[in-house]
């Protein structure tokens, strides 16, 4: 394994509740070194972080990896399949929906 490859898939497992799900795959082209990741679907939201700052810092961790041997490394993170991209919106609305069964007790006060 590649140290640019070994440095994403440590940093990536020390961050996931999955570290087992966690797979790399390293491909060289005209572009330079692409990392490719996947992680269980449960992990998504913590690699790309709020705003997508943890996916900026991983990938900034590559690119100083890769001044290392001369080599542009980019990352690629895939979506894994069954994984909802707006975790988010689904806890809003459930919020929404507990906050309606709250409004329904304060009118029957």
């Amino acid at each position: 394994m590649e140290p640019d490859q070994a440095l994403l898939e440590y940093a990536v497992k020390a961050i996931v509740d999955h570290p087992e799900a966690v797979e790399t795959t390293r491909t060289i082209d005209q572009m330079g070194v692409l990392l490719t990741l996947t992680v269980h679907p449960d992990d998504m939201g913590k690699i790309i972080g709020k705003s997508g700052k943890t996916a900026e810092a991983l990938r900034i961790l590559l690119r100083v990896a890769g001044m290392k041997g001369n080599a542009r490394v980019n990352l690629k993170i895939n979506e894994p399949i069954g994984g909802t991209r707006s975790s988010y919106s689904a806890e809003a609305t459930k919020d929404k929906q507990e906050m309606k069964t709250v409004d329904q007790v304060v009118e029957e006060l």
